[in-house]
């Protein structure tokens, strides 16, 4: 990749300069972490800085230096060591999922159901979230909903990364470099400035070049030399100034930029090889596929700037927060013919194929919070507080198919305006009823709304040949195509009703033409009015041996088509309105000063929407908030054991999740000349139609031992079902019906993603070893098998009453239980440390995401097996 080459080289030079500065000072507490000798952990769930065995509730927190030795280097990594947590990355679109509870909805109409947040404040788009996953404090995720207190979209909890703040008086930092297996390598750094005694610069930098060990296994020479998904090639650089004039004010600012470029990140469909293998993907190599037509090819753009203003009054104090955060993405997807599979014939696949997907988003984002607190030696802790959200997008998609015989269809759907807003009101507090027991309680109210304009639907072109036939095919998105999208000079579709409008309306939807598309110069001369019946191109590479140009009969024609029928997107307007209260209520009573009993009830809600609309359907019709009731009870305990804390937590939950957003599908084109009238066409939607309950329990352990060994267990058992859903069963749509199905019950089917058991356990140990420190940890997780579908593998009765297993028809989507294993070692001396370290040792192939429609199971995977080496030096 050439992208970002200079730039990446340069900050590797700086980052590797800085480490030859002088030592003048040790990172503070970076060593009494790596041995485990301080194993207090301070979150800030309840808006407080505090020690997480005194939150009543599931938060777990991982220090940057905990990440580093668990081979933990980039987000979704994150599950390995936090049971119930899922991340997955689709086209780019990072879904965070806790408890089985998040949302696959990442189109410009959906919303995360776990809110993301970083430093605190809400990220709207987590597109390139992992760009901000370095020089950190911690990670901490809450489980369960976090409506009053963190509101938007925090139905299933909340991810907030926390980056390393300035030091006042204090010249430090360090810089470290890395090597991996498949050609992998990068940098990161971090320097800490004292401008005075009062203010603090600190400036970090971060660089990777890796790939995810996929590999192109084509064959064809059109296709041979495409690089496959997940190739990347990141940077970034963030800013962050703290300036304490006093005791009672606090100011900081934080900057960051980002860029991500690559080959993007699309799925795999493997429906085609299940079927025609006849295995199962656990017996089938994911990772080897059949590239063809375009390079893919991704770049993000990020940046963004956080502020903070800190007043202690001395009872109180005040904070005021704002955040802008600019998203501008790009992808190609890397456009494949599925998978290999035994038995497949590779010489036999059509790699002049250029079918394929472009993406394209942009979000510019503000938030503002307004808060009071009572400082933490009051018997009252309150939080008062008001929140302002607002989203400007711009999106754009176009799929394009290739190599068809006639009737060319595309589809697009365009947004150059897409806006949110949101506002909410909250007040939270503690209550020290007596010494040992406290109340809690809080409240929160939400107003948001949603609205966009728009084009979106297919594009359809017919064109007759001799006598009339049908019909000639249309090449387009071939070598060099680059789609308009956004670019587009015109978005208002409402008059354009001529042939001629039409054409011209297509043509602009192409910015660079490939080198052998067809599609302008067979409709050119409708557009510009020169021929109504366009140019006639007989080409081999077209597919239309078996059509003729009119020369006969027609023979009016003037070189053109005998007719030509369009059909273009039509026009996209929605809106849709809420508002929701958020609460929670609970106590939590002190057996002792280390042992701790809770109960709270809390709600969480995730935001509602519309539908996109079709000319002559009902769409669009809004769907509602989802809701989360959630009863919770636990305890928190610590205790000595040989002379070191201990730490045994239990929590145990049950949850109650309505209006429950599935996707069914609805009618968008009916006819209603006939009697009964009878649907044409349909479109999925996404509507309030599910429920389900969640059961499950979470238990904690962290034991240190004689001879400086540790042992942290974290245990999770779920169990989850669908209590209401009747759904279209999209794997068998009937596209002679006008794209039909038949309805299923999802009742009784467990939620997507959730594991009934999952278990990480991690064992340590450090040891003084000549003139420096030793130590060694092994991370293991293992998880349970889960479903990739609210459909767990039901069999298919098709519209004419047939059945087939969704395993034969190609649509298994149960990810069998597995064992991942994490491995580090690493020698400390002074403010050097060298260390290795291996992330999914045993190779476990594992499917993170499904999507599942008619002839699709598309695949997005874990990272394959990554060992390295890394220096570091502290200064």
């Amino acid at each position: 990749m050439n992208r970002g080459k200079i730039s990446g080289a340069m900050l590797l030079a700086l980052l590797l300069t800085t480490a030859a500065m002088p030592a003048y000072a040790q990172t503070a507490g970076a060593e009494d972490r790596a041995s485990g000798d301080n194993d207090e952990i301070i979150v800030t769930t309840n808006r407080r800085a505090e020690d997480s065995q005194d939150v009543s509730g599931v938060v777990q927190a991982l220090g940057a230096e905990q990440l580093r030795q668990d081979g933990i280097s980039e987000l979704r990594q994150l599950q390995v060591a936090i049971p119930g947590l899922s991340i997955a990355n689709q086209e780019g679109n990072v879904e965070i999922f806790i408890r089985g509870v998040g949302s696959a909805n990442n189109t410009e109409l959906g919303d995360p159901g776990a809110a993301p947040h970083l430093n605190g404040t809400y990220i709207p788009r987590p597109r390139g979230l992992g760009l901000m996953f370095y020089d950190l404090d911690r990670v901490e995720v809450n489980k369960g909903p976090q409506g009053t207190l963190y509101g938007r979209n925090a139905l299933a909890g909340t991810l907030n990364i926390i980056t390393a703040k300035p030091r006042l008086g204090e010249f430090s930092g360090y810089a470290q470099a890395e090597i991996a297996n498949r050609s992998s390598y990068g940098a990161e750094g971090a320097i800490n400035i004292p401008l005075g005694e009062t203010l603090a610069l600190r400036a970090a930098g971060y660089y990777i070049n890796r790939d995810y060990g996929f590999k192109n296994v084509s064959t064809g020479a059109e296709a041979r030399d495409l690089k496959p998904a997940g190739l990347e090639e990141n940077y970034a650089g963030r800013l962050s100034l703290l300036w304490e004039p006093s005791d009672r004010l606090s100011v900081s600012i934080v900057g960051d930029y980002g860029k991500e470029t690559g080959t993007g990140y699309p799925g795999a469909n493997i429906f085609s090889a299940v079927v025609g293998s006849g295995l199962r993907p656990d017996k089938l190599n994911l990772k080897h596929v059949v590239y063809r037509g375009l390079q893919g090819d991704m770049e993000n753009e990020l940046w963004g700037i956080q502020g903070k203003i800190n007043y202690d009054f001395g009872t109180f104090g005040a904070e005021l927060t704002g955040s802008y955060r600019s998203v501008d993405f790009y992808q190609v997807n890397a456009s494949s013919d599925g998978i290999d599979y035994p038995g497949r014939d590779l010489s036999a696949v059509q790699y002049d194929n250029y079918s394929g997907n472009f993406w394209q988003t942009r979000s510019k984002s503000q938030v503002y919070e307004a808060r009071l607190f009572a400082n933490d030696d009051q018997r009252f802790r309150w939080n008062l507080g008001a929140f302002y959200f607002k989203e400007d997008q711009a999106v754009g998609y176009l799929a394009l198919a290739d190599r068809g015989f006639c009737c060319y269809s595309a589809t697009e759907f365009v947004m150059p305006d897409v806006k949110g807003e949101s506002y909410a009101f909250y007040v939270d507090g503690t209550y020290d009823v007596a010494d040992r027991l406290r109340f809690l309680a809080g409240i929160r109210y939400t107003d948001e709304r949603k609205s966009r304009y728009g084009i979106g639907g297919n594009w359809a072109l017919t064109l007759g040949g001799e006598n009339f036939d049908c019909c000639f095919a249309t090449r387009i998105g071939t070598e060099g195509f680059r789609p308009a999208l956004l670019d587009r000079p015109n978005f208002d579709v409402s008059n354009i009703t001529t042939p001629q409008g039409m054409a011209q309306f297509l043509i602009e939807g192409v910015k660079t033409p490939g080198l052998r598309d067809t599609l302008i110069a067979q409709i050119g001369a409708i557009a510009d009015g020169t021929n109504p019946n366009g140019t006639c191109i007989d080409r081999p590479d077209i597919d239309n041996g078996f059509v003729n140009c009119p020369t006969l009969n027609p023979s009016d024609r003037n070189g053109g088509f005998s007719y030509a029928n369009f059909t273009i997107p039509g026009q996209q307007i929605g809106s849709s309105k809420f508002n929701y209260v958020d609460w929670r209520v609970g106590i939590e009573y002190d057996l002792s000063d280390d042992n701790m009993l809770y109960a709270k009830v809390s709600t969480g809600h995730k935001s509602g929407g519309f539908n996109d609309s079709f000319d002559g359907s009902p769409i669009p019709e809004t769907f509602s908030p989802e809701k989360l009731l959630v009863y919770e009870i636990g305890s928190r305990n610590s205790f000595d054991m040989f002379g070191r804390r201990g730490v045994f937590n239990l929590t145990g939950f049950y949850y109650d999740y309505t209006n429950q957003v599935f996707q069914d599908l609805t009618c968008i084109n009916l006819d209603t000349t006939q009697q009964p009238p009878v649907c044409n066409g349909y479109s999925l939607v996404n509507r309030n139609i599910g429920a389900s309950r969640i059961y499950g329990a979470e238990a904690e352990m962290r034991l240190r031992f004689p001879g400086n060994f540790g042992l942290d267990i974290n245990a999770a058992y779920l169990d989850t079902k669908i209590t209401r859903g009747i759904v279209a069963d999209a794997r068998a749509q009937d596209f002679g019906a006008g794209g039909n199905s038949p309805l299923i019950s999802l009742v009784g089917n467990r939620l997507p993603l959730a594991s009934k058991m999952n278990v990480s356990a991690r064992l340590s140990q450090w040891f003084d070893a000549g003139p420096g420190r030793l130590d060694w940890q092994a991370l293991l997780n293992y998880r349970s098998s889960y479903y990739l579908s609210q459909f767990n593998e039901a069999d298919i009765v098709f519209l004419d009453g047939t059945r087939q297993t969704a395993f034969a028809a190609g649509f298994p989507d149960r990810q069998q239980g597995y064992v991942t294993l994490n491995l580090g070692i690493g020698y400390t001396i002074d403010n050097f440390r060298i260390e290795a370290w291996a992330s999914n040792f045993l190779n476990e192939e594992v499917s993170q995401k499904a999507l599942v429609g008619s002839s699709l199971n598309i695949r997005f995977l874990n990272d394959a097996r990554t060992y390295g080496l890394r220096v570091r030096v502290n200064f």
